[in-house]
């Protein structure tokens, strides 16, 4: 609960510095006397778009370390934190990327990495995935998640979701706009918007983003090809990486929070949620890497 309350907060303190932003801006005035100043609502759902997206990318570590009460290792205490800590060194090294923060956290087999930018990241592991693989396994696991920080896929990912957010914020706006404008046509008494143009919004907000889940769940999973690639070139063969997705079809992978599905290793869904998923099947996965 307490995760869940600090999440929340999270999002709440954004969107009121965002909403700040836009008024000492001045991006908020987009609706005129003479209707909407197109210029001001792009550059206003930019801000609330990109904004949003840049906050939790530069926040991804913290909230990642919240949600997950992953510790990180400063220190190993034993031979699994001196060997998992020494991977992930060995495989940065090779990636050309600075050593990000190991952590391990209490779960079902998962992984996931984060962070803001290349030489600034955090590569975590779940309890449940060091016990459930052998070494060469994991290190597959490892050498994927380096693969991410090492493509830029975080930053690739949030630019996307910056994209689609403002669009979904401009086009929802501009629909209300019309649809208002439509249903008072004959009434030429009032001024401003009306409940149509509130209501039209809500609801263009909601279908927009439907569809806009789709298309960054689209960019997600051709990452998880490219970090699978990345992988076995790391790794120096498509085995180990085609063996540790084989193992993780074998068992019920851990689930992540919300806002960091993307970012795990594992994590799919089947008929029309596959629409949605931030990950391919097992199955494409392996076909992708030419192993059955």
């Amino acid at each position: 609960m307490k995760r869940v309350f600090l999440l929340l907060a999270t999002n709440i303190a954004v969107m009121l510095v965002l909403s700040v932003a836009a008024q000492l801006l001045g991006l908020n005035r987009f609706m005129t006397g003479n209707g909407l100043n197109l210029t001001t609502l792009l550059g206003f759902s930019a801000l609330m778009g990109f904004g949003g997206a840049f906050i939790s990318l530069a926040m991804s570590k913290t909230i990642a370390k919240w949600s997950t009460r992953a510790q990180v290792i400063t220190q190993p205490a034993n031979e699994t934190e001196r060997w998992l800590v020494g991977k992930i060194a060995s495989l940065a090294d090779r990636a050309g990327i600075a050593m990000p923060e190991v952590a391990i956290y209490e779960g079902a087999p998962n992984a996931f990495a984060t962070g803001a930018t290349k030489n600034s990241s955090l590569v975590a592991v779940s309890t449940g995935l060091l016990s459930s693989m052998t070494h060469e396994e994991v290190e597959a696991v490892l050498a994927h998640e380096i693969a991410h920080i090492a493509n830029g896929d975080m930053v690739t990912l949030t630019l996307v979701q910056g994209v689609v957010n403002t669009f979904v914020f401009f086009l929802a706006r501009v629909v209300g706009y019309l649809v208002d404008s439509f249903l008072r046509k004959n009434d030429e008494e009032s001024s401003g918007t009306g409940i149509g143009y509130f209501v039209t919004v809500i609801v263009c907000e909601i279908v927009f983003g439907v569809l806009a889940s789709m298309i960054v769940a689209w960019f997600s999973r051709q990452r998880e090809f490219r970090a699978d690639a990345g992988a076995a070139r790391l790794m120096g063969s498509p085995a180990p990486m085609a063996a540790a997705l084989r193992r993780l079809g074998g068992v019920e992978a851990g689930a992540l929070p919300q806002n960091m599905a993307a970012s795990g290793i594992a994590g799919n869904g089947g008929g029309l949620m596959a629409l949605f998923a931030s990950h391919p099947s097992i199955e494409a996965r392996l076909a992708a890497l030419g192993a059955r």
